[in-house]
């Protein structure tokens, strides 16, 4: 039950995806490109987010959750902390795929303003709704678990490489979708989070990717208004250590 449950999570994001495959793209420039506000985008995300925050105090979903941890703590016995890195894989993927000749949807510029854009919104949101909601978790080891923060940071990543590179082809986006799901099955594995902190987590990451892409147009035209007579080449890294998040700046003349 405990793998056909999580599965859910990977079917959600996947189809999150795949009904984005038809979308309509505007170009902006030459290289930049802006993804169109499409209602329907919102449902899988906001279905996420809407059971992990019902979970939160529906008795019938909290049952689900212990009978989940139940499984974890009676048959697995050694904890594999993957998830620590995988989270950060699918954005990383990104700029690596570019480093090897593999072109994205946007430059380096403009998706570098997408990717910390999107993780801004995740980590305050997460950050927020964690002092807010103050759940603790399973292993009882703090009272910070809702929502799973792994868990956003992947899917925000893997909703950035479907975005940046659905064009070349959807099997970028699937993957980023399987290891951002992966994630979220190690922290359930690792008896860190509930199944509703993790739906909650990847809905938080896929609509904060959105909100990004839809906001750059605006972002870009106040950060960069001379940026033709600019020929610096700038980039922010976010990341999350499972406690802290930080940014990370470079800026080459």
């Amino acid at each position: 039950m405990f793998y056909k449950t999580i599965s859910l999570v990977f079917l959600f994001g996947f189809l999150s995806a795949n009904a984005q495959q038809n979308d309509s793209i505007t170009k902006i420039d030459s290289t930049s490109h802006q993804l169109k506000f499409n209602y329907k985008q919102l449902i899988i995300p906001g279905v996420l987010i809407g059971y992990g925050v019902i979970g939160i105090a529906n008795d019938q979903l909290l049952s689900f959750n212990h009978q989940i941890q139940s499984e974890v703590t009676e048959d697995i016995d050694n904890k594999i902390t993957i998830d620590d890195f995988s989270q950060y894989a699918p954005a990383a993927s990104v700029y690596a795929l570019n480093a090897f000749g593999v072109k994205g949807k946007n430059n380096m510029r403009d998706r570098s303003v997408i990717f910390v854009t999107s993780y801004v919104i995740m980590a305050s949101t997460v950050l927020g709704l964690k002092s807010i909601v103050h759940e603790e978790r399973p292993d009882g080891s703090s009272n910070n678990s809702f929502p799973s923060g792994h868990t956003a940071t992947a899917f925000a990543g893997a909703e950035f490489l479907w975005q940046e590179y659905k064009d070349k082809s959807i099997w970028y986006g699937i993957a980023g979708y399987a290891v951002a799901t992966g994630t979220g099955l190690f922290r359930i594995y690792n008896n860190r989070h509930w199944l509703t902190d993790v739906a909650a987590g990847a809905g938080i990451g896929i609509l904060s990717t959105k909100l990004a892409y839809w906001m750059n147009p605006y972002i870009t035209r106040k950060l960069f208004k001379s940026s033709a007579e600019n020929k610096s080449t700038s980039m922010i890294m976010p990341f999350y250590n499972g406690q802290q998040y930080g940014l990370g700046f470079v800026k080459v003349f």
